[in-house]
């Protein structure tokens, strides 16, 4: 053979060499790309289910906050005759509707606790009466709004519940 062939076998035979350990490399490439995917994808949902997490608290605290306020307001609102056509009755009122339509775009609901089971979930027995006219367990009164955003408890409603 000649030093020629010989050069020629032994560089083909080199490029035959490296493409078979590319070749075995590949699938530790593509098995690498997919974990990578398959960690991306994960992190996403993390860190999207984080901010949710986040946005809820944030409301949460907020609304908490500002419940001695809307809770006032309620009482005042109760307070005045709705047939009233002052000016300052109609103002009242319409802060009121506003400040409801706030909690509304805030996905944050009144609990339903007037003539409803008693549930310690969402009310807060402050009061206990004997009344045969309703079923046991029944919130006869509601002092004190609860509040609720999405499932999550805020506030519970204050009541009173027949025995």
């Amino acid at each position: 053979m000649s030093e020629e062939t010989k050069e020629t076998v032994e560089e083909t035979t080199e490029e035959v060499e490296e493409t078979v350990e590319e070749k075995q490399e590949e699938p530790d490439y593509k098995d690498q790309y997919l974990r990578l995917m398959a960690e991306l994808a994960n992190y996403k949902k993390r860190t999207q289910k984080e901010s949710l997490a986040t946005y809820a608290n944030a409301v949460c605290d907020t609304v908490e906050k500002l419940l001695p306020l809307i809770d006032s307001f309620d009482r005042a609102v109760n307070a005045i005759d709705k047939e009233d056509t002052s000016p300052v009755a109609q103002g009242l009122l319409m802060i009121y509707k506003q400040l409801e339509e706030v909690l509304e775009k805030l996905e944050v609901k009144k609990i339903d606790a007037l003539n409803c089971t008693f549930d310690p979930n969402f009310h807060n027995a402050v009061m206990h009466t004997e009344d045969d006219s309703v079923g046991e367990n029944t919130v006869v009164e509601e002092f004190m709004a609860g509040y609720m955003y999405k499932d999550k408890v805020i506030s519970h409603s204050m009541v009173k519940v027949a025995n």
